[in-house]
């Protein structure tokens, strides 16, 4: 009943767009953060935007943790723009949950490219870690490694918390991969197979 009128609350105040997938588990509710959205577009590289991708991905994710009977939620559905307090607050509001923040990243250079992955915090190294070995399983692009960071997703998130960089879109070769359906369900398939590691575990 508690967690029935928490979720009720949380709906309340973000309006919609932001609808748990409820699985009746007892595992903690899986918040998806795709990064960026509305008029923050993030990152734009030859003519791809952070924000798409980065949603396109999450929802890839979510699908392969429903399939998994996990509890999702998104801190948004569409291209809406979201504050980054308002986004932590998401995970906040639900007495059990997990974040991971999605995004690409950018390098003025374009020599740049790889995957890396954030935490701040105990639980979020853990996460992130199970993320982190799934990503680099399963694609060929050099291994950033995890990084500890003081993101506001991260440090305002009371649960375990990660940032994932997919990859570098100042980077023709990982952009064009990152515009693929084909990259992307790669990408969500190892980021919903670290969370449920993770999990297990938590």
């Amino acid at each position: 009943m508690l967690f029935a009128r928490i979720i009720t609350m949380v709906l309340a105040l973000l309006g919609p767009g932001v609808l748990p997938v409820l699985a009746g588990s007892g595992r903690p509710v899986i918040v998806l953060d795709p990064g960026h959205g509305g008029r923050d577009r993030g990152t734009m590289w030859g003519g791809v935007s952070e924000k798409t991708l980065t949603l396109s991905i999450a929802r890839k994710v979510e699908s392969h943790l429903r399939a998994r009977g996990f509890t999702t939620a998104m801190t948004r559905r569409s291209d809406v723009f979201r504050s980054l307090e308002g986004r932590a607050s998401v995970a906040n509001g639900f007495r059990k949950s997990v974040f991971v923040s999605i995004h690409c990243n950018a390098d003025p250079r374009r020599r740049a490219r790889g995957i890396e992955t954030y935490y701040c915090g105990a639980q979020g190294l853990k996460l992130a870690r199970h993320i982190h070995a799934h990503l680099d399983n399963r694609t060929s692009t050099p291994n950033r490694g995890i990084k500890l960071a003081g993101f506001s997703v991260l440090r305002c998130t009371n649960g375990p918390a990660a940032l994932v960089e997919c990859g570098f879109l100042t980077s023709p070769t990982e952009r064009r991969l990152l515009t693929t359906g084909i990259y992307q369900e790669r990408i969500a398939r190892a980021i919903a197979d670290g969370i449920t590691e993770s999990v297990r575990r938590y």
